[in-house]
């Protein structure tokens, strides 16, 4: 890992044990194995290093849509995009508690956000596509995807506070969003 990564490595990790506020960059940098100088070659200040994790994030999240077979009927791909984007949080939860916690957060830079918004264009095109062919309710977009994305966020929230993990609830909660959004 070169010291670039081991920066990123250790500032998610810091930000989602102590929180966005309560990490300084010297912790950072302690944890890293680096000093503060080399951290600031890299990142001049924290905000920066915190879009740089978010993009990193949504750029991962972006290949979790990649094998989307066009061909299947909507509903199939809704539920693979729904569970996909679930057992992917499931298997990185550090990358959950970090979006978690900067979900509506003003220091994720509208450049950032446009980059992050690129990694669920399939699953907007998906909708766009249903909404024309009457399958998924003329609502507006984004009031959509405000409503999938809340409804991942709250099973993740409750997944991760179960001390015995049900994966039955998640086809529960995919027929429920699914219920929700289609005509």
């Amino acid at each position: 890992m070169n010291k670039k990564e081991a920066i990123l490595s250790s500032a998610l990790k810091l930000l989602t044990e102590k929180g966005v506020h309560n990490t300084p960059m010297s912790a950072i940098a302690k944890a890293a194995g680096t000093g503060m100088g080399t951290i600031y070659n890299y990142f001049p200040n924290k905000e920066i290093l915190i879009n740089e994790i978010y993009v990193k994030i949504k750029g991962e999240e972006k290949s979790v849509f990649a094998p989307f077979d066009n061909d299947q009927p909507i509903k199939t791909q809704f539920e693979n995009y729904f569970s996909a984007i679930i057992q992917f949080f499931l298997e990185k939860p550090i990358y959950f508690r970090f979006m978690e916690q900067l979900q509506a957060s003003p220091i994720i830079t509208n450049e950032s956000k446009i980059t992050g918004e690129n990694s669920y264009k399939a699953v907007y095109e998906l909708v766009v596509k249903g909404q024309k062919e009457r399958i998924i309710k003329q609502i507006e977009i984004d009031e959509i995807f405000i409503f999938i994305g809340g409804a991942i966020m709250s099973y993740l929230r409750w997944y991760f506070a179960q001390s015995g993990k049900i994966n039955a609830s998640l086809s529960n909660q995919m027929r429920m969003v699914w219920d929700a959004i289609k005509e």
